[in-house]
């Protein structure tokens, strides 16, 4: 079985995924471009928040019918049933490390401008891209192998497995809060290398995958590998977690830092260095779950803003447009 899906699906911001999107402009031309970011539901819209079943569906769209399965991410195009080998490869591995070692020997075989690098270490399985020769950085593509490579040794562990690090070759982005979305460890920026790092102690044995798993991983793809089930390595996401299954709307600091076995002072101090705030969480747990039901039609503006907490309607709008930049109404089914 893959992970357990989170209890609420987190969006993330449109400037995350518009190097992606940068990408796919080159492999295609406009008009058809325009079609894939309408069939996905992602829209045209540049401020617009962008979530998990949005991302899938722009994968599945764009990696047929581009005929590249990393979707003009690297130099050449990853021709179609790559995956599928891939996995293939990696499963008949006897260890988690032997797996990652697999997963790097494939890619070195496919890309031409970077090479994937394992190095094991007393305590540490890191795998670090290096360039070959003047490669540019391109963030999404790095973002997506590092997580790719988490997600195939969880599917093959039966579990999300734990991340010792992460780290990337290019400066602190605008959108670094999305990050925690997708990674179960604490991002780092401006690093000589982007790279994954695992604890080997942590990683525990494989488990047997058969055929129709395989199929089942890859009919999914990418939504078993790249959002994060995972909770403990981020405060922020433990908090958001403990308001989204409780009564959030009447969650207090001072009800969530006892439960946290934190005193207030301690939590607010904590959030802090994860460059956040206590309100923040709630205003983006609000947030998602609002876009969420926006997307899905359930309800109209005036009972979204009531189950919210809102005192209007037009309040309701006046705190989604300082949230997203946007209105409600780009997030409804056939929105821009």
């Amino acid at each position: 079985m893959p992970p357990a899906a989170p209890p609420d699906i987190p969006t993330v911001s449109r400037a995350f995924v518009e190097d992606w999107l940068d990408a796919l402009r080159g492999t295609c031309p406009p008009e058809r471009m325009a079609g894939f970011l309408r069939r996905s539901g992602i829209g045209t819209a540049p401020g617009r928040r962008v979530t998990l079943d949005e991302i899938v569906r722009l994968y599945q769209i764009a990696a047929v019918e581009t005929g590249d399965e990393m979707m003009g991410l690297w130099s050449r195009p990853i021709r179609a049933r790559a995956l599928q080998h891939l996995l293939t490869t990696v499963r008949e591995a006897s260890s988690l490390p032997s797996a990652l070692h697999r997963f790097s020997t494939f890619w070195n075989l496919l890309l031409d401008d970077w090479r994937l690098e394992v190095a094991t270490e007393p305590r540490a399985l890191r795998l670090a891209l290096h360039p070959r020769g003047a490669a540019r950085v391109q963030r999404f593509g790095h973002m997506l192998m590092l997580k790719l490579a988490h997600g195939l040794l969880s599917w093959l562990a039966g579990r999300e497995v734990p991340v010792a690090g992460v780290a990337f070759a290019f400066p602190r982005p605008p959108f670094a809060a999305d990050y925690p979305v997708l990674f179960p460890a604490p991002a780092a920026f401006g690093a000589p290398r982007s790279a994954i790092v695992f604890d080997p102690a942590a990683l525990g044995p494989p488990v047997a995958r058969g055929g129709g798993e395989l199929a089942a991983f890859l009919a999914r793809a990418p939504r078993d590998w790249l959002f994060t089930g995972y909770r403990e390595h981020s405060l922020a996401l433990r908090i958001r977690e403990l308001l989204h299954r409780a009564d959030w709307a009447e969650g207090r600091l001072a009800q969530v830092a006892d439960a946290l076995g934190m005193t207030p002072r301690t939590l607010m101090r904590r959030l802090e260095a994860e460059e956040t705030s206590f309100q923040a969480i709630k205003d983006g747990l609000r947030r998602d779950i609002a876009i969420r039901r926006l997307r899905d039609g359930r309800g109209s503006i005036e009972e979204i803003s009531q189950d919210l907490g809102f005192s209007s309607a037009a309040n309701f709008h006046r705190a989604f447009r300082r949230w997203t930049g946007g209105a409600p109404s780009l997030y409804r089914r056939g929105g821009p």
